[in-house]
Parts: C-alpha cells; structure tokens; sequence
C-alpha cells in the first residue's frame, strides 16, 4: 500500500510539472505501448549482485557497477577462467533518496589491467552463485560498435550480433521519475550490459528534476551509470570521451549547459584539440537531441538548435566523422553536412532513436525531403559499425521486421583523416 501511494504522489507530480522533466511533447505520436517490467528473482537473496553492467574505463580497465538489496562486499573477483578468481578488487559503494524511494546499494569497483580481446569472468559481492562473464574490446581495429536505442525485441537482435562495445544516446529507462523503473531497466538489460561494456549519455528523459521538490537532475543517471569521465579530463558525468582501439568516442550532454562560456564547451575544445589522429584516426561524437533532422518530431527544441548553432563549428574544424543522436524515435542518416549544406568535410549525422519504447515511432517527415537526408525511415531497429581500418568503416542499419533483424541501410564510409582534401 506505502509503494502504492508513493507512485500515486509521484504520478501527480510529474503531470503538474511535466514541462520541467524534460518530457517534451511536440508532435502527435501513435498510440503508447506497455511498460516493460522486469521483476526481481524472488529466490534472489538480498545480498546477491544485480542490475550488473561494465563500462570502459581508460585502455585497459573495466568499470563493474552492481546493486544489492542490503549491505554487500563492494568487491568484484575475477580471472580468465570459469570459477577461477586469480585478481580481486574492491571500490565503493552508495546509494540516493528520490522523494520516497531509496535505492539498494549501489556499488563501482574498477578492475584491470586487462588484456586486449579477452574472456574475463567474474563474480561481484563473493557470490558465488552467479558468475557473469565478459569480452575486453580490441586494441587495435577492426572494432564493432553496436549504437541503439532499445526494446526488448532490439536487445534480442542485439544479443545475437557480435560487437565490442554498445553506444547508446541516451534515455535509458524511461523512468521519469518512477524510480522502480531503473531497477527494472536494470535487470532487463543486465543479460547484455554485463557481457559487453555499454557507453551512455544521458536523454531528456534522465533529467527527472522537480522544480521545489526535487531540484538536483540526473541523480538516478549519475547514481547508477557512472561513465569514465574523469579520465578525460570532464568535471561532469554527462560529458566525457574516450579511444577504443582506433577511435576516439566523445559524449556530449545535450541537457547540460553548452553555450560557449559553459564548462561542457570549454571541455569539448580542450578534448579535441588533444586528439592524435595517427592513434585515433576516427573520431565519433554523441548527443541525445539531433542537430539534423527531418522528422516532424522534436522540431524547434533548443537542447539541438542551440547546441548545434555552439558546438557545430568545433566538430567540423576537428573534422569528426559522425555524429549520432537519440530522441526522434525513427531512424534517419544524412550525408556529409555543416552549417545545413552538403559538405565533403563534416560529419555524417544518423538519428538511431529508432529501438522503440513506450511512446511508440515517430511516423511523420517533412515533404519534400531535403536533398541532406540521404535515408530514413519510421521503424524500430538497431545498428552496427565496423571500424575495418584507419580509412573504412561499414554502417549495416537493421529493421526490426517481424521479429527477425533485416538489414536495410548498409553503406561504407571512408575517414576524414585519410581524405586529403580534408586536411587541415
């Protein structure tokens, strides 16, 4: 009955404050579908790791962040061969208060060093009755990214792909403000986020900020997803960067401060101006709200005009290859494009919104279709790109069609690095 009530009251004041949570709301969407949830093991003792994801930290580390229920171990064991522990670690621990919810413990450790393209398995809490497992990324190319958004059916698909590490632009769970959501969230996508290292950046929907009553943003996202940012030089955990093999990979915050007097742009230039393309010869940039887009949905939003009209110019002077975004729930690629006009040296913005959620796909695109937007379309799917070398990269874009993943959008794309028309 005390649960009850406490989404009762939270229900109430997400609608009376609905305009300050990020919940924007401008277009007509299809119906809504249902909420994925995903419940606790009931067999599950309170002590027991769950909700386990990874995340890289630096070129030979892995961030392991866990929950129990009760008090636990912050400690993660682990070697190269089943139910043989031959490194242990040990990290922190805590937890938040979301009005009247308090979360379990939430625990970080960072192991390593590890080796590059490895099987490494793993207990957390000395639990010895779940080992997970995972696979270090390469440190040299070819890397394969998986990039989504996501539903149930995607991270099927995506669990019979085979990739090094998964991007995703933000908006994770869909809680807005429900916090048993994240818990839920946690454990439907624990299967994967504990196998493969997943790099996040934060949504619209993580903001969860009630003006009065809960005035800090991003505490469930921060509490709970905690992303290498430190080692990049970042004061924020909604922006940071990092290399895996030969890419260097760079968050950005779209609902953060990004003008060019904020720490965000002043980060971001400093980020840049230290990459060396000769480690680094592919340079990816994220966002969650897209600076390009054709769809009717999310039109007019400062988190991408704005963002675009400060940030554009330092992306296309530092000659980044793609830039990809979330929030438009449908799927949409444009060619080479800066300040709004085909250009052979700026990046190739792709909307991958399109893994699907409650809110349902955004159906409607502007007409005609500019000449810019090369390929979209309003269906659920999911992506992959294979990094191949320092000059090419394959794009495969995959329509969740029938429950089975149909490649639909497949193309090449060659380095800004390696274009000498290009060279600055």
């Amino acid at each position: 009955m005390a649960v009850m009530k406490g989404q009762v009251l939270v229900f109430a004041l997400a609608m009376a404050f609905a305009g300050f949570i990020g919940c924007v709301v401008s277009y007509d969407r299809p119906p809504a579908g249902n909420h994925i949830s995903t419940l606790q093991p009931k067999d599950l003792p309170s002590t027991s790791p769950q909700q386990v994801h990874i995340s890289a930290v630096g070129p030979d580390k892995m961030r392991i962040s866990w929950i129990t229920e009760s008090s636990a171990p912050a400690v993660v064991e682990y070697g190269t061969s089943p139910n043989n522990y031959t490194n242990s670690a040990t990290g922190t621990s805590s937890s938040y208060s979301f009005l009247l919810y308090k979360s379990g413990q939430i625990n970080d450790v960072v192991i390593g060093p590890l080796n590059p393209n490895t099987v490494y398995y793993y207990r957390c809490s000395s639990d010895s009755t779940r080992e997970f497992s995972f696979k270090t990324p390469p440190a040299q190319l070819p890397i394969t990214f998986a990039v989504v958004d996501w539903t149930q059916s995607t991270l099927q698909h995506i669990g019979q792909s085979n990739y090094d590490m998964l991007l995703l632009p933000g908006d994770l769970s869909y809680a807005d403000l429900f916090q048993r959501q994240w818990d839920s969230f946690g454990r439907l996508v624990e299967p994967l986020a504990s196998q493969r290292p997943w790099m996040v950046t934060q949504g619209n929907h993580e903001v969860e900020k009630i003006p009065l009553v809960h005035k800090t943003p991003f505490t469930a996202y921060n509490a709970r997803w905690r992303m290498p940012f430190e080692e990049s030089g970042s004061a924020s955990n909604l922006y940071y960067s990092f290399d895996a093999a030969g890419v260097h990979v760079i968050m950005l915050g779209s609902y953060t401060d990004f003008d060019p007097d904020s720490d965000q742009f002043k980060w971001l230039q400093a980020d840049l101006g230290k990459i060396d393309r000769g480690k680094t010869p592919w340079i990816f940039a994220i966002v969650h709200a897209p600076w390009y887009n054709t769809n009717t949905a999310h039109q007019g939003e400062p988190e991408a005009d704005l963002m675009k009209k400060y940030m554009e110019e330092l992306l296309y002077k530092a000659r980044v290859d793609i830039v990809f975004a979330g929030h438009v729930h449908a799927y949409e690629r444009f060619t080479r494009v800066y300040d709004g006009k085909t250009d052979n040296c700026g990046p190739i913005y792709i909307t991958i919104g399109d893994g699907g959620n409650r809110e349902g796909l955004a159906n409607k695109y502007m007409d005609p279709k500019p000449e810019i937007s090369v390929f979209r379309e309003a269906s659920f799917g999911h992506a992959q790109l294979e990094v191949v070398n320092a000059t090419h990269a394959v794009w495969m874009w995959h329509r969740n069609d029938d429950k089975f993943s149909v490649a639909s959008d497949t193309v090449w794309f060659t380095s800004l690095s390696s274009d000498p028309a290009c060279q600055l």
